[in-house]
């Protein structure tokens, strides 16, 4: 069945919605996990191009994928973690090519208009460019 799975993280309440979900999956297929968060800051976003510092929030990002992903092997799950940076639909559909990635799965958190309307959503993006199975969960609201 499944292989190898990207998980996409948002350093945020969100993500416990897709690990909850996802954990059954792993357990029955045994597929490794790549863990993901794009930071697509300023600093993120021109990294490379002007040789910039890494950002607190860049540190931020990489602790909690560790966090994360260290939780998850003290379950028993084989786990890597990947921090990208830069366009998030970009990003998320280049490391899972990549990574040999056989499902996207990510958190959602439902229709935001305006916000969707300007900038379009990252689910909706990858959805349209994914050549692999996306796996979509909505977040429960507070």
């Amino acid at each position: 069945m499944y292989q190898n799975i990207l998980i996409t993280l948002e350093n945020s309440a969100t993500d416990q919605a897709i690990l909850d979900h996802i954990k059954p999956l792993l357990r029955l297929t045994g597929a490794k996990v790549l863990l993901l968060h794009v930071a697509d800051g300023w600093v993120a976003r021109n990294f490379h191009q002007f040789k910039l510092a890494e950002s607190d929030e860049m540190r931020d990002d990489l602790a909690y994928l560790e966090l994360v992903a260290t939780g998850l092997r003290s379950e028993g799950f084989l786990v890597e973690t990947k921090l990208a940076l830069g366009d998030p639909p970009a990003e998320i559909l280049k490391v899972a090519r990549s990574g040999h990635c056989d499902l996207i799965a990510m958190a959602g958190h439902g229709h935001r208009f305006f916000g969707d309307l300007f900038h379009g959503s990252t689910i909706t993006q990858v959805r349209h460019d994914a050549d692999i199975p996306l796996l979509v969960v909505r977040a429960r609201k507070k």
